[in-house]
């Protein structure tokens, strides 16, 4: 069974960072063999994705438009982390994020949470004056 602990997130002003970790572990887990999203929710609205990392079998890369530029993923497959770092922040990034994997997901792009069946508790992030 894959489990994903997050942290990182907090409160942040306009403009600033804050990077958000997610460590998974499992029996025999490779980090390299799951595609990598991160998703963010407001209250009332679904949740959407903000970035895609493949897996090694897969192909391409994907940041939402509105956090392009801003927003970095990576990966750390030795130490089995993902990371979204977040730079120039705005108050419409508010949200709480989620890391999630598949091992099925293999075209990286504006995916369904629906298609993720492993699942970090959530980080709040808020960005506020």
């Amino acid at each position: 069974q894959v489990q994903l602990v997050q942290s990182g997130g907090g409160l942040a002003q306009p403009g600033g960072s804050l990077r958000l970790s997610c460590v998974a572990s499992g029996p025999g887990l490779n980090l390299e063999d799951f595609a990598v999203v991160w998703f963010r929710q407001v209250p009332g609205k679904e949740r959407e994705g903000v970035s895609c990392l493949a897996s090694r079998r897969g192909s391409a890369e994907y940041y939402a438009p509105e956090v392009e530029g801003r927003f970095t993923s990576s990966r750390d497959n030795t130490r089995s982390t993902v990371y979204l770092q977040m730079n120039s922040l705005k108050p419409e990034d508010t949200a709480t994020y989620y890391c999630a994997l598949s091992e099925t997901v293999l075209v990286c792009g504006k995916r369904s949470p629906h298609e993720f069946g492993h699942w970090g508790q959530g980080s709040q992030v808020t960005v506020s004056a």
